[in-house]
């Protein structure tokens, strides 16, 4: 679009600069007004906010995003109710405005089944606050979604495998008193601390974040299980120090305190990690999970195995 020729002064019209204030005021608005305007093809002029798409709502009109609902296993450990619900107020921090609610699989209220009822007429998206694809995720959360009615849900991947939670695992291990100058020694080695599940896939899940956490220590790092599978975290401390890793911590492959995370801690009480708990991390992996369910649409029946980058 060409650029409009300088506007001439009307032969009768006084010079600019003598015109009164309220002029002066109303030519510069008229000016404007005819600048805000936009040139279609055909040479038609339009008024800039008539360029909106029809089909667009507008800002007041849009609707609401599903909610996001965090599933957490449950405990008896009343710490891990805390520790959930203050990484749920991380995530509401990080996206105002979200709806965000917990549901738990047993043991704790609110339960699944009625945190949806909750949700009647609405959309949800459930995020497992799972670290692998076992039962739970697998059977479980497929099975609730289907058995709420007046719910539209999908469901989003269990938060691992994914270098979000090694950053978490990495930090948590500096609380601990890992030192950076352990890296690549002799004697260091990390035991990944995990639920243990008879499924394969979690398995292979946790192997996959063993892998990577040890690629950002620079030392070996060997899964170990609290249950249903092996090695045990004191079976696999025994078997690092038979290979000289005398120095060796514990890494706390768990979204928040309880029965099992405690007795992995217990196998070295000064060299154990706290769990991932309200990490910074994790409040973003729970919302990048999030949106990749909404990204993929993936339907309740299926749970949608996304990829971790």
């Amino acid at each position: 679009m060409t650029e409009p020729a300088p506007e001439q002064p009307h032969p009768h019209q006084p010079p600019l600069v003598t015109d009164s204030a309220a002029h002066l005021l109303t030519r510069i608005t008229d000016q404007l007004g005819a600048q805000l305007s936009l040139v279609s093809r055909n040479g038609t002029r339009r008024p800039m906010h008539r360029t909106r798409q029809p089909d667009r709502p507008a800002a007041h009109g849009r609707p609401s995003a599903p909610a996001l609902v965090a599933v957490a296993h449950g405990s008896r450990d009343p710490e891990a109710l805390r520790t959930v619900l203050a990484l749920l107020d991380r995530v509401r921090d990080l996206r105002p405005g979200l709806d965000v609610r917990l549901g738990h699989i047993e043991l704790n209220a609110p339960l699944l089944p009625d945190t949806l009822d909750g949700l009647r007429g609405s959309d949800a998206v459930l995020v497992p606050l799972l670290l692998g694809r076992g039962t739970h995720v697998k059977r479980d959360l497929p099975a609730g979604a289907a058995a709420a009615t007046g719910v539209r849900t999908r469901i989003a991947a269990p938060l691992g495998p994914h270098p979000l939670l090694v950053e978490a695992l990495y930090e948590r291990l500096g609380e601990a008193g890992w030192d950076v100058a352990d890296h690549g020694g002799r004697h260091a080695a990390v035991v990944l601390a995990a639920a243990g599940s008879r499924d394969p896939d979690s398995a292979q899940d946790t192997r996959r974040t063993a892998r990577l956490l040890a690629l950002r220590l620079g030392v070996p790092v060997v899964p170990a299980y609290a249950s249903a599978t092996t090695p045990t975290v004191p079976a696999a401390l025994r078997a690092l120090a038979a290979r000289g890793r005398h120095r060796t911590f514990v890494a706390s492959y768990f979204t928040a305190p309880g029965r099992f995370a405690n007795a992995c801690a217990d196998a070295v009480p000064h060299r154990a990690a706290a769990p991932l708990g309200a990490h910074p991390a994790m409040a973003r992996l729970v919302l990048h999970r999030y949106d990749q369910a909404l990204t993929a649409g993936a339907p309740a029946d299926a749970v949608s195995l996304l990829a971790s980058a």
